[in-house]
């Protein structure tokens, strides 16, 4: 099943100032190599949703890994995955819960 990736509003924001980031204090390889990551975790999430982690502390909520650095956390259904948060590994990870 081919579901549609959609990004909150959040997600989308957190996304792009992680873009800017990587090529601006790394480097655009660095930027181009995460977008590879990210894009082969997204078609992941979207061939088989199951297979990545469910939240104890949210019903419907699941998080992947993307690189040591970033996780992302969605939610899916038979037409969609919703992409809810990009989070950031190295802050508190009590904090993740405000993004949700």
């Amino acid at each position: 099943m081919n579901r549609r990736i959609r990004f909150s509003k959040n997600a989308s924001a957190k996304l792009e100032n992680l873009l800017v980031y990587l090529e601006i204090e790394w480097s655009m390889k660095v930027k181009e190599n995460f977008i590879v990551k990210l894009d082969r975790s997204l078609l992941q999430i979207q061939n088989h949703p199951d297979s990545f982690p469910a939240s104890e502390k949210i019903n419907g909520l699941r998080k992947c890994v993307v690189t040591k650095q970033t996780t992302i956390f969605y939610k899916y259904s038979d037409q969609a995955i919703n992409v809810v948060a990009i989070f950031d590994n190295r802050q508190d990870p009590n904090s993740q819960m405000y993004l949700l």
